[in-house]
Formats: structure tokens, C-alpha cells, sequence
């Protein structure tokens, strides 16, 4: 035994090991506890997303709401730790809550559930004989899956009415029932190629998972107090949380100034040629945007300027040259699919050993490959993922889409979302999206790309329409559920290994010891032990039921509210679709677009590009994942604070090195909780209150 007690952790005389382990744990009552925030999380957030459009928290990469709901238990943590202390939650249980919470937020979010319920009553509702829409495409609507019934419908467009009567319930049941069915799939089968990536991109290529490093230093053994005790901590807090106060208090009384620091558009400043080609030119100064920011490579954060700018110099170019007079010049969004496409190649290839092991123990149960410590088996993993798409062929062939459109159509969307999800697990952008500022459409919908490349008369008035309705489940991929399913695991991973060392650290009868030099504790008693405690799969349970909880929980309040006050969001949500692209593509056909063709050419080619000069020049500055994320709405929002961030971030290694930038970390976390705490005190005034209220982001 080592007596060295730099290397042992000290557990209190008399404990088993089996009360130090399930510390690590997760357990039945954090699943309860999240189960039951849920739905008043779920309110709260339809309030402020949608019926007051403000705050936006899942528009960002943190959302605010579930840290803030964190950020509580921490709090009631200390008190319980102090009164009674065998109730105080572990990190384990406060992890659960927390990727539960993450899960029904990103389903509850604007990019998500919240714009079927719109959809599937549009174009009966606000059909004429002026648009033609009964000609054009009603017929090709399946009645199963839409609502027709007028005097329904009128209730959800005007408001002034109540969901809660027979007739209404009947029209909406059925067809929400459908949907929720085919979306629970698809979030299915999103857990299902997660766990297959877990172990490749946690434990073999050692993502660091920027995002995530708040909640788990949050939640670290309950709540540290230790966390709490820097002094760069409270600066941080105070300077962003001083902010949100003054600005809050300017929103209510006008008389106390403001501090800029939201978005707000500069081009007005480049009016004469070729700057105008610029078009819209965003700066601002968001605290907690500088506080995620500085945890991301600093190669992530030089690029994702530079290619901002790298844009706009395209632009400017082209204007010189007389170019601009091009459609859709320089076809920066279709570039930047392109890159998309390049970086997720580059993904599956540098995984190509573990996909070969992954598809050894479908076959074969018993290959020598251990898949018990994943959220899922492989073997699980794999038939779930291909009976999930088989269910998808045969929901969308109902409707009477082609098969082979279906089959490509997902194979896009899933590789768009598995792209987003590896760029945060490496990377951490603060933001991130598929929304292109430029054109004002989302490049990462499939069926943005499915057009221009196979034209509109090959792929017919059937799918167009079914395309349509998947508007809502993949807009612009801000909050997507797939990165939290994967940050999920990585958080389960993380409070599950400390649990299992702080045990390791001593001997079997609970008496101090260093496991390092216990010759009596066998290797494999180790993984034994790693596997009985591992906290992956049951957390896997636990976002199922987050996902079911967040679809029931959604569809209500959402249906609840409308009849109370009207639909809100009904332009963006089925107007956007229905009234602009679908009517086009069908008055007026459109064939293959080569030049588009090119454009997503030569930003796979550009991709790669970079991808292999990265790899043979450590030196290399230009990182792919900055191109593709340089064209998109949220870029030309935060483009600005990439640069700060930058900007302060190298200084700090240059001057000071790894450990002055340890040491500034405090300051960052204190700049992300501050703006999220009285935010999200704002928010909670203006909801509680029904006042308008001061919104920190957008």
C-alpha cells in the first residue's frame, strides 16, 4: 500500500463501497425529478420562444433555461448537503437532470416541434381561389396526417377558444399522434448512431466536448464549493450579470442608460460599390457568447472570422468584376453544403476501424469487441438505426413519396446533424446553424439541395409537397437534439469515471488506500466493477423518456396556448414553405442546376483541402469546420465576438501559457452564469408577470 496522500482521496471510516459508488450513479429519482420539470420547463419555454419570441435560448449552444435550472438544484444542493445530507443530489443525478432538461428543450425548441402543429393545418386555412393551392397541391396532402376542419382550425388561427372540447380534440389527436410517432423515430434513431460514434469520438480521437465544460464543472460532487471560491468567478459574473441589469432596467424605465452590446446591423455604413455587395454586416458584444468562445480551439476561432470576412471579400469581388448580377453569386450557402458533405467524409473515414468493429459484433454477438460500458449495444444500435429507416420509407411511402427520394433525403439529413454534432463535440461554436444570412433559407434542408440537383419535374408534386411538412424537424439545426444526445453521454462518462476513481482510491473494506498499489484488486474486478457502475446506458433510458415527455409536453402547451391568444409564428412556420417554395416549384419548374452542382464541388474540394493541409502542417491556421460555419445566420451575428475571443485567448497563452489560461477559466464560467442568471431573471419577470421584458440574445 502507498501511504502518499497527494495520491489517495479520503473516505470517512465505516462507508461500503457501494454507497460510494452509487454517489456516481443515476437514479430513479432524478429521472422522476426531470421528468417532472419537463413540462414547466416545456411552458416556459413556449412562452418565451414562441408566444413572446424573446430570450431564444435554444438558438444558442448553451441553452440558458436548463443551466439556470441546474444552477438551482446547485444551489438547494448546499442547503441540503448542510441540513440532510443523504438527500443532497450526486452529479450523476445532476447531470441526468440537466441532459433531460437539454433533450425536451431542443425538442420544445425553434427549430423543432414547435412548427408541425402550424403545418398541418396552412394550406386549408388559408387557401383561396387567388393561389390555387386546392389545384396545385391540397389533393396531394394525405388527410391522416392534416387537419381540413375549418371551424377546428379557426379556434387555433384566432384564438379566443379552448382546445379542450370533443370536436377539436378528435381533429387533432389523430394526426399529432402520426407525427409524433415519426419524430420519436427519428430521435430514436439519432440515439442509436450516437452511440455507435460515443466510444470513437470520447475515448479513441478524445474530443474535448467544449460545451459541456460548465455543466460539469456545475455539478462537480454535487455542487464544489470550491468552484464558487474564485475571485475571477464573481468578476466575470458581475461584469456580465451588471449588464443584463442596467439594460434590463433601461427596458422598463428609459431613463437609465443602455449599454450596447446586442446585435445591430452596420451596413448602412458601406453604401457606395462594390462594399454595398457586402450586404448584411452584423457586430456585437454578448458576455456569455466571449464565455463559450474562449473554451474553443484557438484555430476554430480564427477561422470561423476570417472565413466570415472571406465571404464577404467574395462578394465584394464579384461586384468588381460585374458578377452580382449572377443568380444566387457566389453561391456561398451551396459552398458551404458542400463542406458540410467533406467534413462528415472526413468523419466517417477517420472512424472506418471502429465502424469495421461496430459491424463484427452485429454479426457476430460474440466478437471480441466489449460494447457493454455504450449507451447502446452495437448490435442494438445498429438493427434500431436500420428498423428506424425502414419505418421512415414506409411512414413516407403512405403519404406516396418514391422510396428512393426518402432514402436519400434522410441519408442528407442525418449526415447534416451528425456533421453539427461532431463539429460541438470538437469544437464547441457557441452557435451553430444551417440558416443562411445571405439567401434567407436554410442550405442544410434537404430538399434546398434535392431541387436545384435533380429538378423539380423529377421529383414530382408528391414529394415536393411531403418536403413541405419535414420543414419543421430540420429548419436550420440551432437546437438539435442530436449534439445534446452525444454531450448527454459524454456528461454520464465523465460524472461515472470520478465516481468509480474516488472508490479505486480506496480498498475493498473502505479503509484509506491508493488502488495503484492494491495488489490484492485484480484488472478485472476493475472492469467488473466499470461496468456494473457505468452510467451511459441507463442515462440512453432516460432520453428516451426526456424525448416522449418533451413531444407530449410540447404538442399541449402549444395547442393549449394557441387557442387561448392565436398560432403564433404561422408565416415562418407554414407560411414560409407553403406560400413561397412550394407554390414556386410547382407554378414554376426548375431544372438541374449546374452551377449549384459546382458550387458544392468545389466547397467539398476546399474542405478537404484544408482537412489535409491541417494534417500535415501542425502550424496550419485555417481549420474546415470555420468555413462551414462562416455563412450562417448566427455567424454574421457573433462573427465579432469569434474575433475577441480570439484576440484574448492568445494573448493570454502567449503571455502567460497554459497556466495563466487555467487560471482565467473562472473568469469565462463567471461571464456565461452571470448573463444566463439575470437573463433568465428577466425572463421569468416578463413571463410571471406578462410584461415586456429585457431579452439578452438576438
Amino acid at each position: 500500500m502507498n501511504s502518499n496522500k497527494d495520491s489517495i482521496t479520503q473516505i470517512p471510516n465505516g462507508k461500503t463501497s457501494q454507497q460510494v459508488l452509487s454517489k456516481s450513479q443515476i437514479t430513479f429519482r432524478s429521472l422522476i425529478l426531470a421528468s417532472l420539470l419537463i413540462p414547466i420547463n416545456g411552458v416556459w419555454l413556449i412562452q418565451m420562444e414562441e408566444l413572446r419570441y424573446s430570450g431564444h435560448p435554444t438558438t444558442a449552444s448553451l441553452f440558458f433555461n436548463v443551466v439556470f435550472w441546474v444552477l438551482v438544484l446547485v444551489l438547494l444542493n448546499f442547503l441540503l448537503k448542510r441540513i440532510l445530507p443523504k438527500f443532497a443530489f450526486s452529479q450523476g443525478e445532476l447531470v441526468t437532470i440537466y441532459a433531460m432538461l437539454a433533450i425536451s428543450s431542443a425538442i420544445s425548441g425553434h427549430d423543432a416541434l414547435v412548427g408541425l402543429p402550424s403545418a398541418l393545418g396552412h394550406t386549408f386555412w388559408f387557401a383561396t381561389p387567388e393561389n390555387d393551392w386546392e389545384a396545385l397541391f391540397i389533393r396531394y396532402i394525405p388527410n391522416w396526417l392534416s387537419i381540413s376542419d375549418k371551424s377546428v382550425l379557426h379556434g387555433y388561427y384566432r384564438g379566443e377558444a379552448t382546445l379542450y372540447t370533443a370536436e377539436t380534440l378528435k381533429a387533432w389527436i389523430p394526426p399529432l399522434a402520426y407525427w409524433s410517432i415519426f419524430y420519436l423515430v427519428i430521435l430514436f434513431m439519432m440515439l442509436c448512431i450516437n452511440a455507435i460514434f460515443c466510444r470513437q469520438w470520447t475515448q479513441r480521437e478524445r474530443l474535448s466536448y467544449p460545451i459541456i465544460q460548465l455543466p460539469l464543472e456545475l455539478t462537480k460532487e454535487g455542487g464544489s464549493s470550491q468552484f464558487w471560491k474564485s475571485n475571477l468567478l464573481w468578476v466575470g459574473f458581475a461584469l456580465a450579470g451588471s449588464l443584463d441589469l442596467i439594460n434590463g432596467l433601461h427596458y422598463l424605465l428609459p431613463s437609465v442608460p443602455l449599454i450596447p452590446v446586442k446585435a445591430r446591423d452596420i451596413s448602412y455604413l458601406f453604401t457606395e460599390k462594390p462594399l454595398d455587395a457586402m450586404g448584411s454586416t452584423k457586430i456585437s458584444f454578448y458576455p456569455f457568447a466571449i464565455g463559450l468562445c474562449f473554451f474553443a480551439p484557438l484555430e476554430l476561432l480564427f477561422s470561423a472570422w476570417f472565413f466570415y470576412v472571406f465571404s464577404k471579400i467574395q462578394k465584394i469581388i464579384g461586384s468588381m468584376m460585374g458578377w452580382s448580377s449572377i443568380p444566387g453569386f457566389p453561391y456561398y450557402d451551396e459552398q458551404l453544403f458542400g463542406a458540410a458533405i467533406g467534413l462528415l467524409s472526413v468523419a466517417i473515414w477517420n472512424s472506418r476501424a471502429h465502424l469495421l468493429e461496430v459491424f463484427r459484433k452485429t454479426l457476430n454477438r460474440k466478437a471480441n469487441i466489449d460494447d457493454s460500458e455504450e449507451p447502446l449495444s452495437y448490435r442494438g444500435a445498429v438493427l434500431g438505426l436500420f428498423g428506424g429507416l425502414a419505418f421512415l420509407v414506409f411512414f413516407c411511402q403512405r403519404t406516396g413519396m418514391s422510396a428512393w427520394i426518402v432514402v436519400i433525403y434522410f441519408a442528407i439529413y442525418f449526415g447534416l446533424w451528425t456533421t453539427i454534432t461532431k463539429i460541438r463535440a470538437q469544437l464547441g461554436p457557441p452557435v451553430h446553424d444551417f440558416w443562411a444570412y445571405t439567401s434567407g433559407l436554410s442550405f442544410g434542408h434537404p430538399d434546398m439541395m434535392l431541387v436545384p440537383l435533380l429538378g423539380t419535374r423529377r421529383l414530382g408534386p408528391r414529394n415536393l409537397t411531403m418536403f413541405s411538412f419535414f420543414w419543421w424537424f430540420n429548419k436550420a439545426y440551432r437546437g438539435h437534439p442530436a449534439p445534446h444526445q452525444l454531450e448527454a453521454f459524454k456528461l454520464a462518462e465523465a460524472s461515472n469515471t470520478i465516481g468509480i476513481n474516488k472508490f479505486l482510491s480506496v480498498s475493498y473494506d473502505g479503509t484509506s488506500s491508493s488502488f495503484l498499489f492494491d495488489q490484492t484488486f485484480s484488472f478485472r474486478k476493475r472492469k467488473s466493477l466499470e461496468r456494473k457502475v457505468s452510467n451511459s446506458r441507463r442515462l440512453f433510458w432516460g432520453l428516451v423518456i426526456a424525448s416522449v415527455l418533451g413531444v407530449i409536453s410540447c404538442l399541449w402547451t402549444l395547442l393549449h396556448f394557441s387557442y387561448k391568444t392565436g398560432a403564433p409564428g404561422v408565416d415562418y412556420y407554414g407560411g414560409l414553405y407553403f406560400n413561397g417554395y412550394l407554390s414556386r416549384w410547382l407554378t414554376h419548374p426548375q431544372s438541374t442546376n449546374y452551377a449549384v452542382i459546382i458550387a458544392i464541388a468545389g466547397g467539398l474540394i476546399f474542405t478537404i483541402f484544408l482537412m489535409s493541409m491541417r494534417m500535415r502542417f501542425l502550424s496550419w491556421p485555417f481549420h474546415p469546420v470555420g468555413y462551414a460555419l462562416s455563412g450562417s445566420w448566427t455567424m454574421n451575428l457573433v462573427w465579432l465576438i469569434f474575433f475577441i475571443s480570439w484576440l484574448l485567448k492568445l494573448s493570454i497563452l502567449r503571455h502567460g501559457g497554459l497556466k495563466a489560461y487555467r487560471k482565467a477559466m473562472p473568469f469565462f464560467f463567471g461571464l456565461i452564469l452571470g448573463e444566463f442568471t439575470i437573463g433568465t431573471l428577466w425572463s421569468i419577470v416578463g413571463v410571471l408577470w406578462n410584461v415586456p421584458a429585457y431579452a439578452f440574445w438576438y
